[in-house]
């Protein structure tokens, strides 16, 4: 689904969208109306812009995840301004691209933000990672640490991959592995820590200082 106020460009990332073999279930240029669509439409993927006519699109973004928690939404925007990245991230968004970005970029963006992985603009996934870090919790200590989930070696081993924000492909190029076998040891993990998606993966990682 695409979600932005100006026709001509929503019309033409849809069509690069079809074009690239993925099916466009719905366009909107507005955010309650995209909202209300997207319950109906029930997309994968929503590709939405920052600034619409009538709320923001972190408030969209807000909408779209209570009506649809398994959504992705990459935010497609103008700005790169940091405040309005870590606000989208805050809210649910799986990745950000400036408009400025190549159609070849964006494109894998989609795919990959379909895939369940974070996807930024150079420079902006830092500008995340040092938002988690300042935002962290102290690690769980006494009663909680102990019944903290135990994670494999090579779970361990993964996630510190995914917390430095690599993707699937490279983790298993770096460990010698499967595409396959990386997603499992992530969903293994995910099930583990009773996290929903990557990003909070990720996040649970930083926390704990996996990335460094």
């Amino acid at each position: 689904m695409v979600v932005d106020d100006h026709p001509m460009w929503r019309e033409g990332v849809a069509r690069d969208l079809t074009e690239a073999g993925h099916l466009v279930v719905a366009t909107s240029g507005e955010g309650r109306q995209a909202v209300r669509l997207a319950a109906a439409a029930r997309p994968d993927v929503v590709v939405l812009d920052l600034q619409l006519p009538d709320v923001s699109g972190v408030e969209v973004i807000r909408g779209l995840r209570a009506a649809l928690p398994e959504v992705r939404v990459l935010m497609l925007s103008a700005s790169g301004e940091p405040q309005s990245v870590l606000d989208a991230v805050k809210a649910g968004a799986t990745g950000y691209l400036v408009k400025s970005a190549a159609p070849a970029e964006f494109l894998d963006a989609v795919r990959r933000t379909a895939a369940g992985e974070p996807v930024f603009t150079p420079g902006l996934a830092g500008l995340v990672l040092g938002e988690y870090r300042r935002l962290a919790a102290e690690p769980p200590s006494g009663p909680a640490a102990d019944s903290a989930p135990r994670l494999t070696e090579r779970e361990t081993e993964v996630l510190r991959l995914v917390a430095k924000g690599l993707s699937y492909k490279q983790i298993a190029e770096r460990l010698g592995l499967s595409h396959r076998t990386v997603q499992n040891h992530v969903q293994n993990t995910l099930g583990k820590l009773q996290l929903h998606n990557r990003v909070e993966l990720t996040r649970y990682a930083i926390e704990r200082g996996l990335d460094d």
